[in-house]
């Protein structure tokens, strides 16, 4: 007799634990497991009751043997009738005849407890020690079982009702998590965009306001071009909030991050043993950013071979991880951005022409902050506004130090400013910030920029670019590192422009000259 209970034990427990992945529908769950009781054992009626959040009763959560309507006023206070009382106390309860109970309350009416002889039988959910319901039913098994068998047997399984309730929780917490990040990243982005176009006020912003509005619900390749500074990761996220795409991923990738082999891997991923050190096998960006958007930052800096693999997966949407065979598929819409002449780079055979045309679908250039100078002003108010509040403190600008910042050509464009405002913010003393508290560099370099536009490329020259490396390395003590932060690029692309303006030599000896005079 015991075996064979024990045997049908292990089998309802092995039915119960295959249902583990339906989980995540906890009420699906919950009724697959009453039925699977049902159909092994003596059973009449059962009933999961889980405690309600909001008003802390006890409610049929899922029932077997009855309807919605019994199952709708089956609600009972914590410490109301026989399952108040097994929730409140954390303890089985056998009652041989319900029709002796006076704890027995029958809200239901679904036993006529005067014609019929049930015996009940009820244990707690426990969920980390804390009861959080109740697993009851009418008499399980046979009459020749005990009734210590009875709730031993329902207090495993309201254990694994508990692991399923659990589970669930946890599910629908993440669940929350990742709707309160993603609610307060579009506030977040929300907030930045209006800042970004509402305090630009030029129309050369005008124009990018319009044209972003009209390209971001396309399907198309977007190419952001523009200098450093200018804004373009904060418009591809615009661009990737405002499409049908919004609520899927969107992945980053700096092309200038990263070298080669490891840059192919991020992108595309790689199969176990595709290289030294790769474990196991490992999904890349683009797997990552199926249904939504991949931001392809600096992708001028992509070697050919890569450039060959991009335009293929731009052709197809198809690619083959590192080291694998399997071609895969996905969903994604290319936004791309670069601050080089991708026109020269194409001419000196650094960029392939096709990929630059599947690229360049939809060109926005992002304008330099010294051809909207009108916004200068307006610019400068919101980050002394936007630090003063941060850092808790008065700030604002002397007329003369207005009239200096006004004129100064900003080579670093907003990124540069903002820095600048943080940097005066933390280390002026006074409220009011004059010209003896600006950086010396400031005043020098107030050139006015080239303004020529070229059809399809950016309207900044060699020559200019020459410039702004010069000065942001003189403004930098000609400390390559930190020249490069200064224009927000990585060492690599510093390196490369440094070769192509021929200012290699010019840099060494600067720097020497620096040390020697420090010392």
């Amino acid at each position: 007799m015991r075996t064979a209970i024990t045997e049908l034990e292990i089998k309802v427990l092995f039915e119960i634990s295959q249902i583990m992945g339906q989980a995540l529908n906890l009420d699906l769950a919950l009724a697959r497991i009453l039925e699977i009781l049902s159909d092994s054992m003596a059973m009449k009626r059962a009933t999961v009751f889980l405690e309600d959040q909001h008003s802390g009763n006890l409610a049929i959560r899922a029932s077997h043997g009855l309807s919605k309507d019994q199952m709708s006023r089956g609600v009972y206070r914590p410490e109301e009738g026989i399952t108040g009382h097994i929730f409140r106390s954390g303890q089985p309860l056998y009652v041989p005849d319900v029709s002796q109970e006076p704890r027995f309350l029958n809200k239901t009416g679904a036993r006529k407890i005067e014609r019929e002889f049930i015996s009940f039988a009820g244990v707690p959910i426990h969920v980390h020690g804390r009861p959080v319901g109740v697993l009851t039913v009418d008499r399980l098994f046979g009459e020749e079982v005990a009734p210590g068998e009875d709730l031993r047997f329902l207090t495993v399984v309201a254990q694994l009702i508990g692991q399923f309730f659990s589970l669930n929780k946890q599910v629908e917490a993440r669940e929350e998590e990742l709707r309160r990040n993603n609610r307060l990243l579009k506030a977040e982005i929300s907030e930045r965009y209006n800042n970004f176009f509402i305090v630009g006020q030029s129309l050369a912003m005008a124009r990018l306001h319009n044209l972003v509005k009209k390209v971001a619900p396309s399907k198309a390749s977007v190419l952001l071009l523009g200098e450093s500074g200018t804004g373009k990761t904060l418009v591809a996220r615009v661009i990737h909030t405002l499409s049908s795409r919004a609520s899927a991923p969107f992945v980053k990738i700096n092309c200038a991050a990263l070298p080669e082999n490891l840059l192919e891997s991020e992108l595309f991923g790689h199969e176990r043993g595709a290289f030294t050190g790769a474990s196991e096998a490992k999904s890349g960006r683009v797997e990552e950013a199926h249904g939504g958007s991949i931001f392809l930052d600096e992708v001028a800096e992509l070697t050919l071979p890569l450039q060959a693999k991009l335009l293929r997966f731009l052709q197809d949407r198809e690619f083959e991880r590192l080291g694998g065979t399997k071609t895969r598929k996905v969903d994604v819409r290319i936004i791309a951005a670069t601050n080089a002449d991708l026109n020269a780079a194409v001419r000196e055979g650094r960029f392939r022409e096709d990929l630059f045309f599947r690229l360049n679908v939809l060109p926005i250039l992002l304008p330099p902050l010294r051809e909207r100078r009108q916004d200068i002003p307006l610019l400068l108010d919101h980050f002394l506004d936007k630090y003063a509040r941060e850092y808790n403190r008065r700030l604002a600008l002397s007329p003369q130090s207005r009239q200096v910042l006004t004129d100064y050509r900003w080579p670093g464009n907003v990124r540069e400013m903002e820095n600048l405002v943080e940097r005066l913010a933390i280390l002026c003393e006074e409220p009011v910030i004059g010209p003896a508290q600006l950086p010396g560099y400031l005043t020098q370099h107030q050139s006015e920029a080239p303004s020529a536009v070229q059809a399809g490329g950016l309207s900044r020259l060699d020559d200019l670019a020459r410039q702004e490396i010069l000065g942001a390395l003189e403004r930098a003590d000609w400390v390559q590192s930190r020249t490069a932060r200064v224009l927000g690029i990585t060492l690599r692309q510093l390196n490369y422009r440094l070769q192509k303006y021929g200012l290699t030599e010019m840099v060494r000896v600067q720097r020497r000259q620096v040390v020697s005079g420090g010392l």
